[in-house]
């Protein structure tokens, strides 16, 4: 099974081969867009060669590009980057799994990459939340040019989208709350707390999903961390109807 997916380190691109025979045409050098700087980019794949020459060949453009094997270490360490390379193809849990999880809890552009090639994978996969989708093999190119693409389409939204709800208003950027227009002063967990269950008002986010986003820590027993945390929550915003508990599942942000 060919699973490789990203130019070979040393390797010559097809540009690079034609520009050495006579005849042909000086190619085009390409390059990833100038807004990528710093950009980073997290790459989800269990095949270590493949997720090692993938890195590679981003760092070498100037992204920040790191590697995981599995959706589990996905689902713990996503809201740390700007942007994910999230292979469906995974052992321990189901691709689309892991992106439905992510995008039930933050908007990281996420491009799905398979070798699953039909028109129905296609739209599972964008149903799924995958804001494109890609087919193994492809073309390193290609792959950025779908990376700029996608970052040019969500970077607005994502740098300035202030979350209101009612009279209660967030700013991401700031890291501030506001209700009725009245500062409301968060710790760090409380407002990263807030702020994923507002991201989906009227959604169910789990306590895996919360212990994953705002504790790096999908797996943990410490139930009380959560409650305390939403105890004390609710007490700033004064009401406990802005966070309904829902038994055995987790919690919903509320309208008081």
């Amino acid at each position: 099974m060919n699973r490789q997916v990203a130019d070979a380190p040393g390797a010559r691109t097809r540009w690079e081969h034609s520009a050495h025979h006579p005849g042909h045409p000086t190619p085009p050098r390409l390059h990833a867009p100038v807004e990528h700087a710093a950009l980073r980019v997290l790459v989800v794949e269990e095949e270590e060669r493949a997720a090692k020459t993938l890195v590679q060949n981003l760092t070498r453009r100037g992204y920040r590009a790191e590697s995981v094997a599995t959706g589990t270490q996905a689902l713990q360490v996503h809201h740390q980057v700007d942007l994910i390379l999230l292979d469906l193809d995974l052992t321990d849990l189901d691709g689309l799994e892991v992106c439905r999880g992510i995008r039930a809890v933050s908007d990281t552009p996420i491009i799905a990459v398979t070798e699953r090639g039909s028109e129905l994978d296609r739209v599972l996969g964008l149903q799924a939340g995958a804001d494109d989708y890609m087919v193994k093999p492809y073309g390193f190119h290609e792959l950025l040019a779908r990376i700029g693409a996608v970052m040019r389409r969500v970077r607005p939204s994502r740098t300035s989208r202030v979350i209101e709800h009612g009279p209660l208003r967030i700013d991401p950027v700031a890291r501030k709350v506001t209700l009725h227009d009245r500062p409301v002063d968060l710790t760090r967990k409380e407002f990263d707390l807030l702020r994923i269950l507002a991201l989906q008002p009227g959604a169910v986010v789990s306590r895996r999903q919360l212990m994953s986003q705002v504790w790096d820590d999908a797996w943990s027993h410490k139930g009380r961390t959560i409650d305390t945390h939403v105890s004390s929550l609710r007490g700033k915003l004064g009401s406990s109807d802005w966070i309904v508990t829902v038994r055995g599942v987790g919690f919903r942000l509320g309208n008081p």
